[in-house]
Order: structure tokens, then sequence, then C-alpha cells
């Protein structure tokens, strides 16, 4: 057993526990909860990868908006360092255009209005040094109040879309909701075009023939590659999508062709939810 003579016992707040004995010395690092924990929030929208950096302050019995929180002043929008959003690429939120880039998250509370704040000073301690200078673009937003009270602060994604979610900021009573919009359509058409006249030998018609469809693009493009892949594969999921294509062209008896093929397909794959979707589209064509 190591016998310590003498013994010294040092506690510093910010170096931990130490015991030392003349040259011997042992540290041991204490570590505490946070009050106000960090949190790290990664969300992919179509194509745009966003991450949020913020920390999430308790109520703990307080009265937060109007008296914890001042009505009028600069939030961080959490607690400690300023919360960081980074997007990759251009964004718009509540209808305003974002580069892709790092920003200082910030807000004003205000009892009917917010002023939702994107600051180019993402590396700053709190908002002791915004600067409105900095800001990218101000936007205002009616809060909605909840019921039930939300404890912790909370940042989060809903409502998601291919090109689209809302993103809540959300504490005690209060929500603010801020539209995200991402635009991946042009990007996405421009690669499948390049995709599909390249000299590979593997290629995704059928991604390509359903995203064409979905987004009302050239039909007969969707209609080629959709062909293609049921060439490689008669699934009913990929059956279906002809269907689709084909009545979206007018081509009511080929589309209704389709669709009983692709419910034929469906029902020995024991898939429901087919069956039931090419019973829909049977009903229309009929």
């Amino acid at each position: 057993m190591m016998n310590l003579k003498p013994l010294s016992l040092l506690l510093s707040i910010g170096g931990g526990l130490m015991i030392a004995s003349g040259a011997l010395a042992e540290t041991v690092k204490l570590e505490f909860p946070a009050a106000s924990p960090a949190c790290t929030l990664k969300q992919r929208v179509g194509l745009t990868d966003v991450e949020i950096n913020y920390s999430r302050p308790g109520v703990r019995g307080r009265e937060i908006f109007g008296k914890q929180l001042p009505y009028g002043q600069v939030w961080r929008t959490g607690a400690n360092g300023a919360t960081k959003v980074v997007f990759s690429t251009d964004v718009k939120l509540n209808g305003n255009t974002i580069p892709a880039g790092t920003y200082a998250l910030m807000t004003i509370p205000g009892k009917d209005e917010w002023t939702v704040i994107i600051n180019k000073g993402a590396e700053q301690w709190g908002s002791y040094k915004y600067d409105e200078k900095a800001d990218v673009v101000r936007f205002k937003v009616k809060p909605l109040t909840c019921d039930k009270s939300l404890d912790a602060f909370t940042i989060e994604f809903n409502d998601l879309r291919d090109s689209s979610s809302t993103l809540n900021l959300a504490w005690d009573k209060t929500v603010i909701p801020i539209k995200l919009e991402v635009d991946y359509i042009d990007k996405l058409t421009a690669d499948i075009d390049k995709a599909m006249s390249s000299d590979e030998a593997k290629k995704p018609y059928f991604q390509a023939a359903k995203f064409y469809l979905d987004n009302g693009k050239d039909l007969a493009k969707a209609s080629k590659w959709i062909d293609a892949a049921i060439a490689e594969r008669e699934a009913f999921y990929i059956v279906h999508v002809k269907a689709q294509i084909l009545a979206k062209q007018g081509e009511k008896a080929a589309a209704l062709t389709a669709a009983k093929r692709s419910k034929e397909l469906a029902e020995k794959s024991n898939d429901g939810a087919y069956v039931l979707l090419n019973n829909e589209l049977i009903q229309k064509l009929q």
C-alpha cells in the first residue's frame, strides 16, 4: 500500500483533485454535469446537411421570457457559446436566402413577435460581442404557445420533406417555427443527365425515372429509363412507376395494363401496400 508522508490535499476548481507528497503526485480529474448540457443536432434536408451546436438551459422553476430573458434584447438562443448553425449548401429561412457556411443563430424575444438573426460571428461566447453589422439576415416570426411547458431548451426539425423542413426553437411554453427550404432539383437533374449520358454500365434507371416523374420533368426520358429498369428487374414497385408515367402521358390503356401487372407482382410478393396503391390507380384509370 502506498504510504504518503506528509500528506497534503488540494482541491482547485479548474484543475481537479490533487494528492501530493514530495516528488510523488497523483492528479484525479473531477467532472461535474453541466448546468446547460451541450447538444449537436444533425439533419439532412434534400441534399443539404444542417448541423446545429447549442447548449440547453432548463426552466428550473424560473419565469423565462420577459423576465429571465428580457424582451427586446439579443439572446444567444441557448446557453454558453452562441448557437452555431452550419449549412452545406445555400438555404432559405422564411424566404430569406442564406449562403452555405457557418453562422451564429441569435434571436430577440418579444411578447408578440420575435426577431431571428443569422450572424457571421459564430465563434463568440454568448451574445456579448454581438455585432449587428455582421448580420446576414434578420426576419420576424410570430411565436406559438404550447399548453405544456418544455423544461430544456430544444431545437428540432419537424415536417421533414425532400426540399423543406420546419426548424422549431422551443422552450417553456413558447415555440418559434422557422421554415427551412433547400433547392436540390436543378443540381440533381443535371447530375442525372450527366450519369445517363456516361459510359457507365450500371445506371440508376429506376431512381432517375421516379425523380423525373415526381418533379414534373421530361416524361419521355422517364419512360425510356423505367423500361430499362424493368428490363433489368421486373419488380412490382418499378412497374407501378411505369403505370404512373403512362397515366401522366395520357396513355390510359397502357397505364391500366401496367397497373394490373404491378398488382399481380405485388400479390405474389405479399406486399399489401402496393396492392392497395395499384387498386387506387386502376380505379382512377377505368
